[in-house]
């Protein structure tokens, strides 16, 4: 058996691909508009494991122009990224607006949630020590 990807429902696609590619650094690496059944998949992947993808679903308003409400998204436990620097990556997230939820106090494990409340953790290469502001910034809201 071989994993394939992780299908995630999204209201906003560009918003959650300026979040999964620009803020996470995910690249494209195919999409697919279905204009018969009014949706887009948007295929994401890490350089590191090209072959574990996100599938970024949109369902396309519906003639009234309304978006499905997929609600808080806490029936989706949480998508897990081991990065190099998780403070730079908290830093460069945290500078395009996005709020890092649980902090990586410890220099090892951060929470951070997409446009559509989908929980992204974010774990260390090895451990960093304990750095400020992290070392002593709150939890914000839930993830």
């Amino acid at each position: 058996m071989r994993y394939l990807h992780t299908m995630v429902r999204v209201r906003d696609l560009e918003a959650n691909l300026r979040f999964f590619r620009d803020g996470l650094g995910l690249r494209e690496t195919r999409r697919m508009e279905n204009p018969q059944g009014r949706y887009t998949l948007v295929f994401l992947a890490a350089d590191e494991t090209p072959d574990a993808e996100i599938e970024l679903t949109y369902n396309w308003p519906d003639a009234g122009g309304a978006i499905e409400d997929y609600g808080s998204a806490r029936n989706f436990g949480h998508l897990a990224f081991r990065v190099d620097d998780i403070y730079a990556t908290c830093a460069h997230l945290q500078a395009m607006g996005y709020t890092i939820n649980r902090p990586p106090r410890d220099g090892h494990m951060a929470f951070v949630r997409s446009p559509d409340l989908v929980s992204v953790e974010l774990l260390q290469d090895g451990h960093l020590p304990p750095r400020e502001p992290w070392a002593s910034m709150p939890n914000t809201g839930a993830w």
